[in-house]
């Protein structure tokens, strides 16, 4: 690897369908067009697309129906063979293992969460729990043990002899949840987990998976059509358009320097003072003296608005959540971007 936290990469990965595409691989270039694979009857589902995701880190795919996001994550995991390219999970290319060992890693590494529950009708939330456990043959009491704890992590303590029929939406999403977390998988693949519920409670299942998120130290790849969960839930967003990554960044970075037309249709809509973070806009400090108190770095302009206005320094000393200077905010880029620019 060639960065000590790389969790998983893809190089040049390509997915098409079509009537022979194992003949078309050699062949395919990032010059490769949508035309000229169509004329040959194939379909590129995910065209040429490198990404890396660091330990920690989580990764939100999103796009419109039919841009080949749910594609990329079934690559990523090897739920589907790739036409072209390479998928490495901590190095190791996972197109070049045996079936027992794509198991292994699953069981070991992956866990997974899409956008249909899934849950075993006739088993218990506690026993749908416990059930991939007990595929990897745990013993019951371990098992059962692990089940419990993974329920009340998700707010579900109290429903461990519920049967799904007996749960709503978002408790059945929950359990699908505690599921994969049970596993105590390093990589975690969620696929519009939230998009079946109704709004208030995908609100609340986004605040949960936030809460969790800080409490398990997982690598995340979440996919979403919905650009505002993106911008919400992310580290970095990696936005696609007919099989191809338009761009990967972070949310303000994309809010405020979108590279492409089509990336910035997502964000002309989008308060950028609710999604730009103070840091963002953070110049070096060189060394001289900082009057007054300093500001946080990690609230949003919004946040701030109050006390970015009434300040009256031109450059606001920021600070990480351990009080220490990180960066000057020129104080008129922000109100700029609060109020509007001056003429």
């Amino acid at each position: 690897m060639s960065h000590p936290d790389l969790v998983l990469s893809c190089k040049h990965v390509w997915k098409v369908f079509g009537d022979r595409p194992d003949l078309l691989g050699p062949r395919l270039t990032p010059q490769t067009t949508v035309e000229a694979l169509r004329a040959t009857g194939h379909i590129a589902a995910v065209r040429d697309v490198s990404l890396d995701i660091h330990k920690g880190e989580m990764l939100v795919v999103m796009g419109l129906s039919g841009s080949g996001k749910s594609t990329l994550v079934r690559c990523l995991a090897r739920l589907l063979d790739i036409t072209a390219g390479q998928v490495l999970v901590e190095g190791r290319d996972i197109g070049s293992l045996n079936e027992a060992e794509l198991i292994d890693l699953r069981r070991r590494k992956m866990g997974m969460v899409f956008q249909s529950f899934g849950l075993l009708p006739h088993r218990t939330a506690l026993e749908n729990v416990a059930f991939p456990l007990e595929m990897r043959g745990q013993d019951r009491a371990s098992r059962i043990a692990r089940a419990t704890e993974m329920l009340a992590l998700v707010g579900l303590k109290g429903r461990e002899g519920y049967f799904p029929r007996e749960l709503s939406g978002g408790q059945q999403q929950r359990v699908g949840i505690a599921r994969s977390l049970a596993v105590e998988p390093d990589i975690w693949f969620l696929d519009e987990p939230f998009s079946a519920l109704d709004p208030l409670i995908r609100r609340e299942m986004q605040d949960e998976f936030l809460r969790l998120k800080a409490m398990v130290a997982k690598t995340i790849v979440f996919i979403t059509h919905d650009f505002d969960e993106a911008l919400r839930l992310a580290d970095r967003i990696a936005i696609m358009k007919d099989g191809a990554v338009e761009q990967v960044d972070t949310p303000e970075n994309i809010v405020l320097s979108p590279a492409t037309p089509y990336v910035a249709k997502f964000t002309a809509s989008v308060d950028r003072t609710r999604v730009v973070r103070a840091g963002a806009l953070a110049k070096p400090v060189k060394g001289a003296a900082l009057d007054g108190t300093p500001l946080p770095a990690a609230e949003t302009l919004h946040q701030l608005a109050r006390r970015i206005v009434e300040d009256g320094r031109a450059q606001i000393p920021l600070c990480d959540d351990r009080g220490r200077v990180t960066g000057l905010l020129d104080r008129k880029a922000a109100v700029d971007l609060l109020l509007g620019p001056t003429a």
